[in-house]
Order: C-alpha cells, then structure tokens, then sequence
C-alpha cells in the first residue's frame, strides 16, 4: 500500500513539474520572441519571420535605440519616479502604519482612522476630481503629478501596519523604561526587525511606478515628459514613431518593429535585475504581515 502511495505521489509530482515546466514556458515565450526580432535584421523583422531565434543577427537595433535622446529622456524620467516615488511610499507607510499599530488604549480613536482609511480604499475620489485637484494644485507636467496622489498605498499600509503589530511588545516597552522616545523606538525596533516587510513593499511600490503609464498620459501633456512606458505605449500601442526621436533615415535600414522590441527589452532590464534581490524577502514579507488579530 506504501509503494503505490509512494508510486501515485512520483506520478503527480512529475505531472506537476512537466505541467508548470510549460506554463513557463508560455509566459517567456512572448519575450523571447522579441528579444529575438530587436536582434534581428530589418528585412526578416518586418516580414514577420523571426519566431525564437533572431535572423541576420545585428544590434544596430539597441545602438539606436540607446542613441535616441527622446528614449533616453523617458527612461531617465522613469528612474527618477522610481527612486523618489518609492522612496515617498515607504517612508509614509511606516508614519503610517507605525502610530495604527498601536492598541486604542494607547492610540485613542485608532478605529476611526482604520475604518477612514479602509474606506478610501475601497471607495476613490474618481478620475475626473483627481484631476482637477491635480491640476489646481499646479502639478500638471510635473514629477509630483506621478507620485504625490498615491503617496500612501493603503493596502501596503495595512500588511506594514500588521507586521508592526507582530513585533514583541517587550522589546518597545523596555526601551520606552529607558527613556526611548516613539521615534527611537521606531528607528531602532520596528524598522530593523521589519526589513523583510519593507523590502517586500519596496518591491511592490518600485514596480508599480515602473510600469505605471495611464496617470502620465492625463497628468503630462507635454510628450518630453513622457516616462518610459508612457513613451512605449504611445510607439507599441498607437504606431505612433513621429517622437520617437529616431532619425528617419536609419528606418529604411532598420525595421521600426526590431526597434520597438529593443526599446521594450530595455524597459524591462531594470525590474529583472533589481527583483533576484529582493524577491527572497518577498515571500515571508507578505506572510508575516498578512494576519494578526
């Protein structure tokens, strides 16, 4: 009876690994394919020849790409609304969540900001009001139109605040006996003991303003400050290569389709390198934070 339990557990592990061996498989097919047309020659990336394997090898393709101004500018504009968009997010999810973490004998009232919250969560102010308060404010074509109106991710809060609520008592209590102030305690308890969890909503938030491109198309009517996916949609989506700021004239040696697949493997470069590092706190950041009582 053991040996067929044994033998039924081999015939489902190995049907388990050939059937998501192949999921894989199909979610990389879709890159590899362009990876193989941006290093393709013009004549079989415009005839649509290039399956797996690219066909007259070049990489004319990434060097103009990488020569455009307009791209570079985009991509430039991309990481510096990562780096100050992320860094915004995490440091008002830990003010945040860090007083919510307490219990109401200590935060008096914290129910009614939990519920506040909880409700603008679910409930948004709608596209057309967030605009004109955007606009009101004078932040059309601006960087803080991209960051400032989703500078606290409520639902990142929340796994913050409950992983704050995870952290023995003990410890803030006998630095609280020592003299410690809330911002000591924060800064040298919470934050250190909670850097799975912030890794972890550091990753979320990186890669949300990395691919974000809707809110630049109604906040940026300038199309110089286009961040990158804003830029690709505008060349993938509507074929639209008037500002990609490509010289006319390499076109009729070079295919635009090659061109737009090295300009979407350069977009997606930055995410693949950064994740590998991260993606080992990703796991227990999110589990450790998801329930507590």
């Amino acid at each position: 009876m053991i040996r067929d339990n044994n033998r039924f557990s081999r015939l489902f592990d190995g049907f388990n690994y050939a059937f998501l061996t192949i999921f894989a498989l199909l979610c990389l097919a879709p890159m590899v394919h362009i990876f193989a047309v941006s290093l393709s020659g013009r004549a079989p990336a415009t005839a649509g020849f290039v399956s797996f394997w690219p066909i007259d090898f070049t990489l004319e393709n990434y060097e103009e790409v990488m020569g455009s101004r307009t791209f570079l500018r985009s991509f430039i504009i991309s990481v510096v609304r990562v780096l100050t968009g992320t860094s915004l997010n995490i440091t008002v999810i830990i003010l945040t969540a860090y007083p919510l973490s307490k219990t109401p004998r200590v935060f008096k009232g914290r129910g009614v900001f939990i519920w506040f919250f909880v409700f603008a969560m679910l409930f948004n102010g709608g596209l057309i009001p967030t605009f004109l308060v955007v606009r009101s404010l004078g932040l059309l074509n601006t960087l803080g139109s991209l960051v400032l109106p989703n500078a606290l991710p409520i639902f990142s809060m929340i796994l913050m605040m409950n992983f704050f609520r995870g952290v023995p008592k003990e410890l803030e209590e006998s630095a609280v006996i020592d003299g410690a102030s809330h911002w000591r305690v924060l800064w040298h308890i919470y934050i250190p003991l909670s850097l799975p969890a912030i890794a972890t909503l550091t990753l979320l938030s990186a890669v949300n303003h990395w691919n974000a491109w809707f809110d630049a198309l109604i906040y940026m009517t300038d199309v110089a400050n286009y961040p990158m996916q804003t830029f690709l949609r505008t060349i993938v989506v509507e074929l639209d290569l008037t500002n990609v700021g490509i010289d006319p004239r390499d076109l009729q040696r070079l295919s635009d389709r090659a061109i737009r697949g090295a300009q979407i493997i350069v977009a997606t470069v930055p995410i693949l390198v950064v994740y590998p590092f991260l993606q080992r706190y990703f796991i227990s950041g999110i589990r450790l934070g998801a329930v507590k009582e």
